[in-house]
């Protein structure tokens, strides 16, 4: 159970039944509360706010939703009838995730002892259905779940909400140190970031990277000493080159510190506006992004704040995600893959084995050899995630993907990357990501599912594109038209 948020479940009936069934009803969510904070496929604390049954209660308890930084989301549940336009003045200013759960407390009906008393307690179809229309007719972006509350599924999409909220609540709070301007003449790396505030919470402001430089120049060897224990535990050092890795760790305490004190969850840099720096961070950046910062190469803060998302809503599964890049493809008949690596700055957290900490020369920048983690990837199901810009609205993209083992070595080429498979092939997959807008830069995870991003997506207000076994080129340019029409701001 990750204690950083909980989530607030909230029961409805009414008064109309007399105290014995409201004090059943109460027993019953007490019990549901207990069952689902003693699973593991409930990763968030679920806080039980008792039986609601009027106007006032449900208000005062939206309000008190909205205004505590722990919760990160909204429960309900009818386990009785709840006349709904009792819900209108809570729900109307609700403004955190909400989940509706389609459920009952019993699994079995009880055919030979149910009476009309058994009935008009346990009427969740009834009741959930009377929320339903409320929900539907406020518009309110919510979710439903329908299934038993105790069987294994149910839990799993339960949880699986759960972390697309978090996603969404810490989004509106993720701040981007970007150092440096973008790549020149990149267009995919550009964007609106006042749309990017409005839409997903992101404030993304420049900094100085000679402000960086001064803290460099300010680290005192104890701090890197320090820093430099902590690289030989979790890296092989394979370099005779230590006073590259030395500037490494300072660029990294520097950095941090940085991000600390204005309260960052992510940054940027670019190769092309590091003004005082005697190398691109790399082993710095990588051993950030392993340790929970967001990350966009080449001042992509798009990406950046991605990744500061995404890492957040895989608390607890052992965050096993990083910035990528596409960068070239094997042909092989039969067995076309795609290599995706980086000069330098792809997350140690997915590596298959103990990272190894090199130097070589990085040929763009005009700086020093940098100090970098060279590894190979994670096997195993994964997807690949990016936001872009389409002009006053952005555009999620998610592609299912199979990471697999590398064909061969690479001797020669000293980067950490991960081959995988595109779903549901390679053609049709890189050409509906290439048809979609996808980006060279995204998120890879090994934690979360196209489902939960879907769910971010909902819950921010955006629009999702999801490319798998199923997609047809057909199918997907008929969504995209469909989008541009649904989405026109």
């Amino acid at each position: 159970m990750i204690s950083k948020y909980q989530f607030w479940f909230i029961v409805g009936s009414q008064n109309l039944y007399g105290p014995e069934v409201l004090k059943e009803v109460a027993e019953h969510a007490a019990l549901m509360t207990a069952g689902f904070n003693t699973d593991e496929r409930i990763p968030f604390e679920v806080v039980s706010k008792g039986v609601m049954t009027s106007t006032e209660d449900i208000s005062a308890v939206c309000m008190a939703a909205n205004s505590d930084p722990l919760c990160a989301g909204v429960i309900t549940w009818m386990h009785t009838f709840s006349p709904s336009k009792m819900w209108i003045s809570g729900l109307s200013i609700l403004n955190k995730p909400y989940l509706h759960l389609n459920t009952q407390f019993n699994k079995r009906l009880p055919y030979d002892t149910i009476d009309m008393n058994f009935m008009n307690t346990n009427q969740s179809a009834h009741g959930d259905r009377e929320h339903g229309f409320i929900t539907a007719r406020l518009r309110m972006k919510r979710k439903v779940i329908c299934g038993h509350w105790e069987d294994g599924e149910f839990r799993s999409r339960m949880g699986g909400w759960m972390r697309s909220a978090v996603g969404a609540v810490f989004s509106r709070r993720v701040k981007v140190m970007r150092m440096g301007d973008n790549m020149r003449y990149v267009a995919v790396t550009e964007g609106d970031k006042i749309q990017a505030e409005k839409d997903l919470g992101w404030s993304v402001n420049t900094y100085a990277v000679g402000a960086l430089t001064e803290r460099v120049l300010a680290v005192t060897d104890a701090q890197t000493q320090a820093k430099l224990a902590e690289y030989k535990e979790k890296y092989t050092i394979d370099t005779d080159n230590l006073d590259a890795v030395v500037y490494q760790a300072r660029l990294e305490i520097a950095l941090e510190q940085m991000l600390s004190e204005g309260g960052f969850a992510a940054y940027t840099d670019c190769f092309e506006d590091l003004y005082g720096l005697e190398q691109l961070p790399g082993l710095a950046t990588q051993n950030l992004m392993a340790n929970g910062y967001g990350f966009g190469a080449e001042g992509d803060w798009k990406t950046s704040a991605l990744l500061a998302v995404m890492t957040e809503m895989s608390l607890g599964m052992g965050q096993n995600v990083s910035f990528i890049e596409d960068y070239t493809y094997d042909f092989e008949d039969g067995d076309e893959t795609v290599l995706g690596a980086h000069m330098l700055e792809i997350s140690p957290a997915i590596a298959a084995d103990k990272p190894r900490i090199e130097v070589h020369p990085l040929g763009i920048g005009g700086k020093s050899d940098p100090a970098r983690l060279v590894f190979d990837g994670k096997s195993g199901n994964a997807i690949l995630v990016t936001i872009i810009d389409m002009g006053g609205r952005f555009r999620m993209i998610t592609h299912d993907i199979c990471a697999v083992e590398p064909k061969a070595k690479m001797p020669l080429l000293p980067v950490a990357g991960v081959m995988w498979k595109p779903m549901p092939d390679m053609v049709t997959g890189n050409e509906s990501w290439i048809l979609s807008g996808g980006t060279h830069h995204s998120v890879i995870s090994y934690d979360l599912t196209a489902d939960m991003m879907r769910d971010f997506a909902e819950i921010m207000g955006i629009e999702f594109v999801h490319i798998g076994k199923d997609t047809t080129i057909p199918a997907l340019r008929n969504q995209l038209m469909l989008g541009d029409v649904i989405w026109k701001r």
